[in-house]
């Protein structure tokens, strides 16, 4: 690749040195001499120029290309319009005998280059939307395009999206209809103390999800009025932009959902990116209450893991150590069953037999 870039700017420095030492050779004023050298030099000199262009173009997408191609084509076709309603106003009142030309030109010059940057700056806001397709060419970015994601109100409520959002694996996919925030602000005005409450989290949830500047978050506004269910809802929305659903709740979503729409279940992204932990290994766990079975203490890891330990009902408030005997998935995340380290039990039991002697 870099030989053949080479070879491309070497061979394109002789041809326009060439063509550029042959016109001025060619020239009538000045000796053949002075004008070999000049039109080396200057042939030279232009070939360098364009391969410095080169390289700073070489930054730039033909996506990006594209748009201002087209961003410029866009904001011509608006300057003609804009000229032609001008030119009219001008012919059918007195401001042309009155205005100085100079003025009239400056104006129209304002018009073209207004028209031009409104044009480039609407093609590249909507860019994401806009597919332009000519013979054996297409501008449209359809292989790379990472699908958006569709937060619903159980996955607003639950403080991890911030987290995720934070981490940058959800930038530019995030959008949010528009018709959630109106129904947080109705349940803001209801009755419903619990209702009012998560509705209240919900928006500062956002609000701090817009305050994430390399996540782009952004609304639309798609709605269904015929339909009254928001789940039902946004399942429509997810089919007609071609998004995924992240949701906490995934029993809510009992209806079928289409091949191209995928329900992703935060809890089950969240068990995924837990440590694993292995049969046999020991840790550290603080018993904090009583399990189901009798001689069952039951803790927590960091993460919320759930831990529930046999033989640890006598250490309740104590960190003790626990040799893991199993991990079991569920809906609403992990859950390790351990047994009480043999040190510590025969600890435990020790220290019953003092208090019984006492």
């Amino acid at each position: 690749m870099r030989f053949s870039l080479g070879f491309i700017r070497f061979f394109f420095i002789i041809l326009s040195t060439f063509f550029i030492t042959t016109f001025m050779v060619a020239s009538p004023k000045g000796s053949l001499l002075s004008n070999t050298v000049l039109g080396i030099s200057v042939g030279i000199s232009f070939s360098l120029a364009l391969i410095v262009l080169d390289t700073f173009f070489r930054k730039w997408k033909l996506r990006s290309f594209s748009i201002v191609l087209l961003g410029l084509l866009f904001g011509y076709l608006m300057s003609q319009a804009l000229l032609l309603s001008f030119n009219t106003l001008i012919d059918i009142t007195s401001i042309s005998i009155h205005a100085p030309a100079s003025l009239l030109e400056f104006l129209k010059l304002g018009i073209v280059l207004f028209s031009l940057y409104l044009g480039t700056i609407m093609v590249h806001s909507s860019s994401k939307e806009l597919a332009v397709s000519i013979p054996f060419v297409n501008f449209q970015n359809k292989g790379g395009r990472s699908k958006t994601v569709l937060p619903d109100l159980s996955t607003l409520c639950d403080s991890r999206i911030i987290d995720l959002a934070s981490s940058g694996l959800l930038d530019q996919q995030i959008v949010v209809p528009k018709f959630l925030v109106e129904e947080l602000y109705v349940q803001m005005e209801s009755y419903d103390d619990p209702q009012k409450t998560k509705a209240r989290k919900c928006l500062e949830t956002l609000k701090k999800l817009e305050g994430i500047p390399s996540l782009g978050m952004q609304y639309i506004d798609i709605d269904f009025p015929d339909v009254k269910d928001i789940t039902n809802k946004l399942l429509r929305v997810a089919r007609k932009t071609d998004s995924h659903i992240l949701t906490l709740d995934i029993n809510r979503i009992q209806i079928p959902v289409p091949d191209s729409v995928r329900i992703i279940n935060l809890n089950t992204l969240s068990s995924a990116l837990k440590p694993s932990m292995q049969t046999g290994e020991v840790i550290k766990i603080k018993i904090q209450r009583f399990g189901k079975e009798p001689k069952q203490g039951v803790g927590y890891l960091e993460d919320g893991t759930m831990v529930v330990v046999n033989g640890a009902g006598n250490c309740i408030g104590e960190i003790i150590d626990a040799q893991v005997l199993s991990v079991k998935h569920t809906n609403s995340g992990r859950l390790v069953f351990c047994n009480a380290y043999e040190e510590d039990a025969l600890c435990q039991e020790y220290e019953n037999e003092l208090l019984h002697e006492q």
